[in-house]
């Protein structure tokens, strides 16, 4: 458990002078004690957005111990430089869904890391298109949500899949949901409501290899890399912000079925630390990439 006055400041600005010296500056006055601080800006160029990033990981004294009195005391410097600012108090655990279809690598491993306190959240639901990890779940007495889609099914069909999954968010006040292996293409408007909040790890380091049987079409092409890439969910297949890419080196003598163990090894560790490092609130949006403060 977190120290009861622990909080994460996150904030993404347009790049100045003077941003660290105010936000370290009101945060002395205030009496907070700053335990790490990590920035970022991202100077104007070819492909840049000009903004500058930070995250502050501090202690606040007891009056002022609740984000709403520091989203208070932060009023002007927000106005000042036109911040997107946000605290995060560290004994609020993010509630996290977990969906999976039939390859359960990924959901296993998040799960054993949840049970072992390597993961701090919560993991009230998980959701399935099949039945086969039913029993994993109430092993773990976390409740489970069989939503079939048949197959062939039509996107009316997706859609109202989709809703139950909605209102499955809403019901539970879930913070984030990660796809681990869910193999179904979500509909645009999915994936607009859980813009910032949905995770997917890919079983390729992207771009390369999309679509069926990914390990097959690298042992085909004799690769000699295998690689996962951790992103968010966008209506853009597969090309949403990257939070992490891991490899792993295969050799010549590789089966394709050696290449599919080593990368859903790969895809374990990948979608681990992107989820980690989210609910730890240290990756912010920089268009179309990622800001990621180890």
């Amino acid at each position: 458990m977190a120290p009861p006055h622990e909080f994460i400041l996150t904030l993404a600005c347009p790049d100045t002078k003077g941003i660290v010296h105010s936000v370290s500056g009101l945060l002395y006055q205030a009496g907070c004690n700053i335990l790490d601080s990590q920035q970022f800006g991202d100077v104007l160029g070819d492909g840049a957005t000009g903004l500058f990033f930070m995250r502050v990981h501090f202690e606040a004294p007891p009056q002022l111990a609740d984000v709403a009195t520091l989203d208070r005391l932060f009023g002007h410097v927000r106005q000042q430089f036109g911040m997107q600012a946000t605290f995060h108090a560290m004994t609020e655990r993010p509630r996290v869904l977990l969906m999976v279809s039939q390859h359960g690598h990924c959901l296993n491993d998040l799960l054993f890391r949840w049970k072992s306190g390597q993961l701090p959240v919560d993991i009230p639901a998980i959701v399935s298109n099949h039945t086969t990890y039913a029993a994993l779940a109430d092993s773990y007495g976390i409740a489970f949500h069989h939503l079939p889609l048949p197959t062939g099914a039509d996107a009316a069909t997706k859609r109202t899949q989709e809703q139950r999954i909605e209102a499955l968010v809403e019901a539970e006040r879930i913070d984030l949901v990660v796809l681990a292996r869910y193999m179904q293409i979500l509909s645009g408007e999915f994936c607009e409501r859980l813009k910032g909040r949905a995770i997917n790890i890919h079983h390729s380091f992207l771009p390369g290899f999309k679509g069926a049987r990914p390990y097959h079409q690298a042992h085909h092409r004799g690769v000699k890399l295998i690689g996962a890439t951790a992103h968010y969910v966008t209506a853009d297949l597969d090309e949403g912000p990257i939070i992490e890419q891991d490899v792993e080196r295969v050799g010549h003598a590789s089966s394709a079925d050696d290449l599919t163990a080593v990368g859903r090894d790969v895809e374990c560790v990948v979608l681990a630390r992107a989820v980690r490092w989210h609910v730890e609130r240290r990756v912010l949006m920089n268009g179309h990439k990622t800001v990621v403060f180890r």
